[in-house]
């Protein structure tokens, strides 16, 4: 199966979804899984993981409610606060639902740039492992000295870096980014999303070529086993169409063996997230 590991749905509000800036106007509007599937059957691609993108129970809400109507949703990454007083009885209400595999936090927007490795937020992923639930990290290259040492702290927790720590494409600085991804991926729990790319790029100006020194690191560091293919739609339609996402990644990794390309269009996801 070719799966889609990583994308968003959302009835937009502008006071809910303010992170939709009025730069990125082409996303203000709803998606919704009637938008998504005629794209997923042009593109190939049999199923999707729907990530959370606002940071509440009602969001996991919407996407599990969304899951149970359509069957090419496989799998949802929701939020839970993973610091509250009452996460187990939370994590044991959600443990009922098939289709929630795990949770994300917005780490990429907290100013402390150690917040990954707060005693609170510790605790809680140290919660998720009861219920077999995965822990999606989406951070910023700043923060990844903080998920170093993170990654180290779980050594039986399923991890996942998302849009592959975003990168610094539109400069190419890809040192201090490569050092530290290289020092995450040493740890053989920790896989890493090939999404992303387009939007961390010049929206207008990107070029296939700007991400190849980046996916060589990662596919180098990880190996084809643990990274995915996600398209991060519709954010990516700031950039890019579905069409030419996907296809940057399986122009990337055309190269490989059908078992290789196979593991990460679909059967990594599919292990990882127990899809």
């Amino acid at each position: 199966m070719i799966i889609d590991a990583h994308q968003h749905f959302w009835q937009y509000h502008p006071v809910k979804d303010a992170w939709i800036t009025d730069d990125m106007k082409v996303i203000q509007e709803d998606f919704l899984p009637h938008h998504l599937q005629p794209v997923l059957q042009e593109n190939g691609v049999d199923g999707c993981v729907a990530v959370q993108a606002d940071q509440s129970e009602t969001e996991t809400d919407f996407l599990l409610d969304l899951a149970a109507q359509h069957n090419f949703i496989k799998g949802v990454v929701g939020w839970v606060d993973l610091r509250a007083d009452n996460l187990s009885e939370r994590l044991e209400h959600y443990s009922r639902f098939e289709k929630l595999k795990g949770f994300r936090h917005i780490v990429q927007g907290e100013p402390d740039p150690a917040f990954i490795l707060g005693n609170g937020f510790c605790q809680g992923i140290r919660a998720l492992s009861k219920y077999d639930f995965t822990y999606d990290i989406l951070v910023y290259p700043v923060q990844l000295p903080a998920v170093a040492t993170f990654v180290q702290l779980f050594p039986d927790q399923r991890l996942v870096i998302d849009h592959m720590a975003k990168p610094y494409f539109k400069t190419g600085d890809i040192s201090a980014w490569e050092t530290h991804m290289r020092a995450i991926a040493e740890h053989p729990h920790v896989y890493c999303k090939l999404s992303g790319l387009v939007t961390e790029a010049d929206w207008q100006k990107w070029d296939a070529a700007h991400f190849t020194p980046f996916l060589d690191v990662v596919l180098e560091a990880f190996g084809p086993e643990r990274l995915m293919f996600g398209s991060d739609w519709p954010v990516c339609k700031l950039a890019a169409s579905y069409t030419e996402v996907i296809g940057i990644v399986n122009d990337y990794i055309s190269r490989l063996s059908a078992d290789e390309k196979a593991g990460i269009m679909g059967g990594n996801a599919v292990r990882f997230y127990g899809l």
